[in-house]
């Protein structure tokens, strides 16, 4: 790829869990670490949401300032970035063909607004048949559930793809408000689901798909859709 990659990042819009109060959003280091690591790769990035307006953010993500990850530190005090996590567009107003790739990042949102999203699974399917790269780490994935390849089949079926597992689903107590277990919804598709032990980094690449596992594994997902840019190459 011999320009500056293009990658469209799109956030979930949902704030809570279905039609209940619990709080939900975006799990915040999913988003801070990749486009950190997208910005200081010489990417340009543009970040959209699903509804457009501000990104909802986890609170459970978002611990005292001096307490965080090291990007969510940096985020808290990046104004500018912080502005534009309070506005962004609307991703289906955006033309997916100006983008090298499109970044998925996760938060038990997204198990709300992703899944059942046409016009989501619309881009991954353009970017997909343009030979362009898909990624998504954690609860992300939920946003791949809905596309189909040319042929009718589901996207992921065949395909290695890493996700929130069950477990860990279980192990953090959501199993029960969430609307589907991922790991268990990417099995039916016929994903080849892969794993680390819960909780801990793991990151794999299957064409021009790249997914991660959980929160920790944000950092290497994005290390990898950048590895997979700059080769240009979907094999």
């Amino acid at each position: 790829m011999r320009h500056s990659p293009r990658i469209l990042m799109i956030a979930t819009s949902a704030s809570t869990m279905g039609s209940s109060d619990e709080p939900t959003g975006i799990w915040l280091e999913e988003l801070t670490t990749p486009y950190y690591a997208f910005q200081d790769g010489g990417a340009h990035v543009l970040l959209a949401s699903i509804a457009g307006g501000p990104v909802p953010i986890d609170p459970r993500s978002v611990k005292p300032a001096g307490e965080n990850d090291a990007s969510v530190e940096r985020y808290l005090a990046d104004d500018d970035f912080r502005a534009k996590v309070s506005q962004t567009p609307a991703f289906d107003a955006l033309d997916p063909n100006d983008f090298d790739a499109v970044f998925l990042p996760g938060g038990h949102g997204t198990m709300f607004d992703y899944p059942q999203n046409a016009a989501l699974a619309g881009i991954v399917e353009t970017m997909d048949r343009a030979g362009k790269f898909i990624a998504a780490v954690c609860h992300g994935p939920a946003g791949l559930v809905g596309a189909r390849k040319a042929d009718g089949t589901p996207f992921v079926a065949d395909r290695r793809v890493a996700a929130f597992t069950d477990s860990e689903e279980r192990a953090v107590g959501l199993d029960k408000a969430v609307p589907f277990l991922l790991e268990s919804r990417l099995r039916e598709l016929g994903a080849r689901h892969e794993s680390a032990p819960d909780f801990q980094p793991f990151a794999i690449r299957d064409g021009n798909l790249v997914t991660g596992q959980n929160p920790a594994s944000a950092g290497i997902t994005a290390d990898l859709l950048m590895t997979t840019l700059k080769e240009g190459k979907t094999a």
